[in-house]
């Protein structure tokens, strides 16, 4: 085995959150939709192994992507749902298999708002609208006003189930980057105009969920630096958002961008020869000293370390790197430095790299990772397939006809 390098050293040190858990090492399996769970909102044997493994792999948290507080609004029938009728046993076992060599596992708490899936949702952002083939309709501020209830009892379930901390899902343009986005919220009440305002419901989400879960339980937030849509969130008033949330209890600032916002380019899937959001971050790291992530282009072990080593960022995002190579912590913590091997895909259509990375993800979490070789074509039909029938098992369990 290659002896570390001072730099990977720097990888592995642990740290510290203000509410007084410990992180063990800087790198962080970042949140992605696996579309693992078995259609009703519930884990599964398979969801559970994805996520071992990579507690295996030697990274100091995993967290869950898109975990419903409400299904009515999921961004995918294969979310994990965190409802008090959820199998809670299965979830026991996925935070305890996922939480093996000390690793943090946290769900990403989510509401995909407007952007809800229309085969099984009637979406809902903070504003009526309609643009191109984009339509939602609007929430009333009761509706609204009772987000921050709904975010705390499934904080608590996750609690109470075994993970060890919750991240909520401000990012990406689901419901709470929606509140944040000039583009979605047009509103005229105390949740519409100013950034300050846009920010509202998000404090009060967060102190709803410390308040329920206690000062010691980690909760963690996603959120853009921008929209990189005409009219959405700027990269000013994310700043600001910085800044207010350095005001309240947050543990952990994941800093992304972009949007699923219908045609609007993923900056996952654009060129880039390295990590997206470093300068905003060093921006970012003025106004907070609240530990700092940034998650997008981190390809090799140098960008991560190099990153560290500006000071700007605590902690470095893996997505689709540890989809790759799911022990990629402990290749670069023991200076191994293995450089994932990224594949190259020629004129994808729009979702298709994501649906090849998630059937990538259901391979890990049946350990036939190994023999995983399916071209782009075949990897969408086996995801849309896999998505239609659980559309129907979503529908009949959660009745969804409002």
């Amino acid at each position: 085995m290659t002896k570390p390098t001072r730099f990977e050293h720097l990888l592995n040190r642990s740290l510290k959150l203000p509410c007084g858990a410990v992180i063990k090492n800087r790198l962080i399996k970042s949140a992605m939709s696996d579309s693992l769970a078995d259609g009703e909102g519930n884990a599964t044997n398979v969801q559970t192994r994805l996520y071992e493994r990579w507690a295996e792999g030697g990274l100091g948290l995993s967290i869950i992507g898109e975990v419903q507080v409400d299904p009515r609004f999921p961004e995918k029938p294969g979310n994990l749902v965190l409802a008090p009728d959820a199998d809670l046993k299965a979830l026991r076992t996925l935070a305890s298999s996922a939480s093996i060599n000390g690793a943090h596992i946290w769900p990403q708490l989510g509401h995909a708002g407007g952007l809800s899936h229309l085969p099984i949702s009637k979406p809902k952002g903070p504003s009526a609208l309609s643009i191109g083939s984009f339509q939602c309709d609007g929430m009333s501020e009761i509706e609204v006003s009772q987000l921050p209830e709904i975010y705390a009892k499934a904080a608590m379930i996750a609690k109470d189930v075994g993970f060890t901390g919750v991240q909520i899902h401000a990012g990406h343009g689901f419901l709470l980057s929606q509140f944040l986005s000039p583009l979605f919220n047009h509103r005229q009440d105390k949740y519409g105009g100013s950034i300050t305002a846009r920010c509202r419901i998000i404090v009060e989400i967060i102190d709803k969920v410390r308040s329920a879960v206690g000062d010691s339980f980690p909760i963690g937030i996603k959120i853009n630096s921008t929209d990189q849509l005409e009219g959405g969130l700027t990269q000013e008033d994310a700043l600001e958002a910085i800044r207010i949330l350095d005001n309240t209890s947050i543990d952990l600032i994941e800093l992304s961008g972009g949007s699923y916002f219908p045609g609007a380019k993923s900056s996952s899937e654009g060129a880039s020869n390295g990590p997206y959001f470093i300068e905003f971050a060093v921006k970012a790291r003025c106004l907070t000293l609240i530990p700092l992530m940034v998650t997008g282009g981190f390809k090799t072990c140098d960008q991560a370390v190099k990153s560290l080593e500006c000071g700007a960022v605590d902690f470095v995002g893996l997505a689709r790197a540890s989809v790759i190579n799911p022990n990629i912590a402990n290749d670069w913590l023991t200076g191994t430095n293995n450089e994932p091997d990224f594949p190259k895909f020629e004129a994808p259509p729009s979702g298709g790299i994501t649906a090849w990375y998630t059937m990538l993800l259901t391979a890990i979490g049946t350990d036939n990772d190994g023999d995983f070789n399916i071209g782009l074509a075949s990897a969408i039909l086996h995801y849309e397939n896999r998505d239609d029938a659980r559309c129907t098992q979503w529908l009949q369990k959660f009745q969804i006809n409002e």
